[in-house]
């Protein structure tokens, strides 16, 4: 198996001997490899799996967030004539016009982890990855079990902290939860709504104006765990106890605040999964397979009741 990798900051392309005929080449643009803990994980099982199967050439390409880059990568891998493209994307809305130019040089396109708009559906073979309004709505679920628990279903008031704005499993998530919420806890309040960019530190800033902003906060939702524990650790130095943190797509750091009992609950999800799904994808296209549009992968519930049935997350 031969990987070419392009790094962030680079156009420079690295080269591992040629492909016999008989290979697929299958070019990945990500979306930030550097973001967090998922993508780099993300990234080193779907080397792996490419390296583990003798037919594939991979052409692996990071756009560090950057719209604009991720555009020209796919204009590489088209220029290149690869096999098919999976692209992780950077913008749901922008990266159309680039993958339907993909299509239109007869090149099939997976889109992995996180959907493009709808108005790109017809130039897509396949979506790999997790339901995220799905995994909101499980989420809504694990939050609104535990109000009741509390006995609190009736008065709770929720913070709600999201990812970046324009990003598709961003705006999934959302939907999912607060568009479930309000079916299973029709008198819980959602009091504020504010982007955390996946990041930690930007979550941990927007939960201290929230926690200055309303005397009275009963949990907080973020769209994943990474943000969550930053919203947990804002909780926790002004010393605002008996907040209930709900998250999606369970981190390390998820897990192990679940372990200490501070941490509620949130959505498990593999990247090892999500990289290899949608390797598997793009090879079962390429070898004419009935895959469905819509191709995903469970992710389920997990809390601090039912941990011990899961392994700790690796990133």
């Amino acid at each position: 198996m031969k990987i070419r990798t392009a790094l962030v900051a680079s156009t420079a392309v690295f080269l591992a001997g040629a492909a016999s005929a008989e290979t697929m080449k299958i070019g990945i643009t990500q979306n930030n490899v550097g973001v967090d803990s998922y993508q780099t994980t993300y990234e080193k099982a779907f080397i792996a799996a490419a390296e583990a199967n003798a037919d594939v050439e991979a052409v692996v390409l990071d756009a560090g967030g950057d719209v604009a880059r991720q555009i020209a990568q796919m204009e590489d891998l088209i220029q290149q004539e690869v096999d098919a493209i999976i692209i992780w994307p950077t913008n749901g809305e922008a990266v159309i016009p680039a993958v339907r130019k993909a299509h239109q040089a007869g090149i099939p396109v997976i889109v992995t982890n996180s959907n493009i708009a709808e108005a790109g559906f017809d130039f897509v073979k396949s979506f790999s990855g997790p339901d995220n309004i799905t995994q909101g709505a499980r989420s809504a679920e694990i939050m609104c079990d535990k109000f009741k628990e509390m006995g609190i279903e009736n008065e709770a008031q929720v913070v709600h902290i999201t990812g970046q704005p324009g990003y598709t499993t961003a705006i999934e998530r959302a939907k999912g939860f607060e568009d479930r919420l309000p079916e299973v806890c029709p008198n819980v309040t959602v009091v504020d709504t504010q982007p955390g960019d996946w990041n930690r530190e930007k979550s941990q800033q927007v939960m201290e104006a929230f926690l200055v902003k309303y005397d009275d906060i009963d949990g907080v939702y973020a769209g994943d765990d990474n943000m969550g524990v930053g919203a947990l650790n804002a909780a926790k130095a002004a010393g605002r106890e008996g907040i209930i943190f709900v998250g999606a797509t369970n981190f390390a750091v998820g897990y192990e605040a679940m372990g200490a009992g501070e941490y509620w609950g949130s959505i498990y999800q593999s990247p090892v999964d999500d990289a290899e799904a949608a390797l598997k994808t793009a090879i079962d296209v390429l070898e004419g397979k009935d895959v469905p549009f819509l191709n995903y992968f469970d992710t389920p519930k997990i809390t601090q009741d039912n941990m011990g049935d899961f392994t700790k997350p690796v990133f």
